[in-house]
């Protein structure tokens, strides 16, 4: 998994995670800096020194091949797999030209020296001017807001009010350099992957031409920089497309951050001061806590943090919350205090105080949340690692060495049935070779073309009829605009950039959302490629309908998808599993058959009748 997005959402809670994924942004841009900076140097060696270019080559290439760029979100487009094995591919170029030991009279000093050097001296640069900012008002601000809550509540009213409308000035200032802060961060990490390799493509170009066999060797290359070309302004087409999103859901939350609050199996999350009771006569002292609830299991979690360190000081402390109560101030000499009884903690009750009236009263009413759920992708890929680290870590070729094709199909549809995957044992069994489990763990991961389209044939059953039929009409009409691509310049790519997001929206406003703006656009691109295939099984259903209609009882049909039932009317079955007494269901989209003796429901678009 790729770098985590920056949500500007997570800017007004400042939660230590969120500081966790600021600073690991922070450290992919210094890699990035440093591997911009040697790259540089190569490449000035390359021009100062000739009689030493075999070796400033090998040092090049190697500089190329070793680095990569980290990606945001959960998977790469292809274009941005393409960049990303970009820089291998300079790589085994400079490697074969390397072999003719040529004397090259190289130009790189507009092509790749300059255009690197700009972006690191602006680009990075102003990001690292934005981070001492950024670092320096976080200092303040809680600085600030310390000494705040440390007033005496005896103090004046209008003493009181001119501190709180103070400390609300230096908040806002705070979360304003912080959402820019984010903003730029996520930024240069996409802007890096163009800016980046771009000047490198244009290197390439430029070299081949003085070469003795140039033409030739500009021939070959010229495919592969056409294809990276295209993937580049994809790349950049979808930054300048996802960036406007960007902009427009940061001013939205900087207007109302409450209402764009990110949903978790939290109730309320932040960050309180705990008293901390000592023996006379030392008295008490207060320590920042980051807290979360959960009404679900009233489970209240208390977390040391300071924001100076940057990291915690010390173990979380988990307990059961019995009852919250309000504190008066003729009770304490602090404000927006409230006590907190637990039944599994010696030391109870608890006095907490937030930042706020407000805050402590969003905290005394809240008390809700949801639990996740694991996939049954972990238990797969945690099944597979076992079995290849116990019986297979020292076999030659793992990974490469393949299986074979029935076996591994056979093992995925186990593995794919929570049922028969937790009851299979691949550690000791001998029915299963580690090649077949590293190849059914691989195309786990990867999926295939064909997978993708069965896919999306899959979720295209699964609308209503008239949706199906509307979307059957576009991609008709879609597929007819790109055979004219030619002319119209509407490929199937522009098309998918074009009706993605106008398709498929997604049902929250997140970064996250954003950046997978770039695989609604391919969904679209599949669909358009396979409109035929996917009509074809459509109409291939209907008639399947049709012709049941007059067909005799004892209809019979054979699973073609595993299903796990999800209520007890429902059956759960394999693939290729036959069902008895098969006939059409009340309820739209299900069928009624038998298996096993047992009868209940089955989806249709499951099953082929036999």
């Amino acid at each position: 998994m790729g770098l985590q997005p920056l949500e500007f959402s997570d800017c007004y809670l400042d939660s230590p995670w969120f500081r966790e994924r600021i600073r690991a942004h922070e450290a992919e841009l210094e890699k990035t800096n440093k591997f911009i900076k040697e790259l540089l140097k190569d490449g000035k060696s390359l021009i100062a020194a000739t009689k030493n270019l075999s070796a400033a080559q090998r040092k090049f290439a190697h500089s190329l091949r070793d680095f990569k760029f980290e990606f945001i979100g959960d998977a790469e487009t292809d274009d941005e797999r393409c960049i990303d094995a970009s820089l291998h591919e300079f790589s085994n170029f400079l490697k074969n030209l390397e072999e003719q030991r040529e004397i090259l009279a190289l130009s790189v000093t507009e092509t790749l020296i300059k255009p690197l050097e700009k972006f690191r001296k602006e680009k990075l640069g102003a990001v690292k001017e934005e981070k001492k900012k950024f670092d320096k008002e976080t200092e303040k601000n809680y600085t600030s807001l310390e000494k705040h809550l440390n007033l005496s509540a005896k103090k004046k009213e209008s003493h009181l009010l001119e501190a709180d409308s103070q400390v609300e000035q230096n908040r806002k200032h705070f979360y304003e350099l912080s959402l820019e802060y984010v903003c730029k961060l996520q930024e240069i990490q996409e802007r890096k992957k163009f800016e980046c390799v771009e000047p490198v493509l244009s290197f390439f170009q430029g070299m081949f031409t003085f070469y003795h066999q140039g033409y030739e060797l500009s021939k070959d290359f010229n495919h592969y920089k056409m294809a990276l070309q295209i993937n580049i302004q994809n790349t950049r087409n979808r930054f300048e497309g996802t960036r406007s999103e960007v902009e427009e859901l940061m001013n939205k939350i900087r207007q109302n951050p409450q209402e764009h609050k990110r949903a978790n199996q939290f109730t309320i999350e932040g960050y309180l001061y705990a008293q901390e009771k000592w023996p006379a006569p030392f008295g008490s002292s207060w320590v920042k806590h980051y807290c979360m609830y959960r009404k679900e299991t009233k489970k209240f979690t208390m977390i040391p943090f300071e924001h100076k360190s940057g990291g915690k000081i010390g173990d979380g402390d988990v307990f059961l919350l019995t009852c919250c109560t309000k504190r008066n101030m003729d009770t304490i000499d602090r404000r927006f205090c409230f006590d907190i009884e637990a039944a599994d903690r010696s030391v109870t009750p608890v006095t907490m105080q937030a930042f706020s009236e407000e805050d402590r009263k969003l905290w005394m009413e809240a008390l809700d949340g949801k639990e996740a759920m694991d996939k049954i992708g972990f238990t797969i890929l945690r099944k597979c690692i076992s079995a290849i680290e116990t019986r297979g870590i020292n076999d030659q070729g793992l990974y490469r060495v393949v299986g074979v094709s029935s076996k591994v199909q056979r093992l995925l549809s186990l593995l794919m049935d929570a049922k028969t995957c937790s009851e299979i044992d691949l550690e000791n069994s001998v029915d299963w070779e580690v090649k077949t489990i590293t190849s059914a763990m691989k195309q786990y991961l990867s999926g295939s073309p064909e997978s993708r389209v069965n896919a999306i044939h899959f979720l295209v059953h699964k609308l209503p009829e008239k949706n199906k039929e509307m979307l059957d009409i576009l991609v008709k009409h879609l597929a007819n605009v790109s055979d004219h691509a030619k002319k119209n310049l509407m490929t199937v790519a522009n098309l998918g950039v074009v009706f993605g997001p106008t398709l498929m929206r997604p049902q929250e406003e997140t970064v996250a959302a954003i950046m997978d703006l770039k695989f609604q656009n391919i969904v679209v691109e599949i669909l358009i490629e396979n409109h035929e295939k996917v009509r074809l099984c459509v109409l291939l259903d209907t008639y399947f309908i049709v012709c049941s209609i007059f067909s005799v009882l004892n209809r019979r049909a054979r699973a073609v998808y595993p299903c796990e039932a999800e209520h007890s009317s429902e059956l759960s079955f394999q693939i290729g599993a036959v069902f008895e007494n098969v006939e059409f269901s009340r309820e739209p989209g299900w069928l009624e058959g038998t298996l096993n003796g047992r009868r209940g429901l089955i989806p249709q678009n499951y099953v082929q009748f036999l």
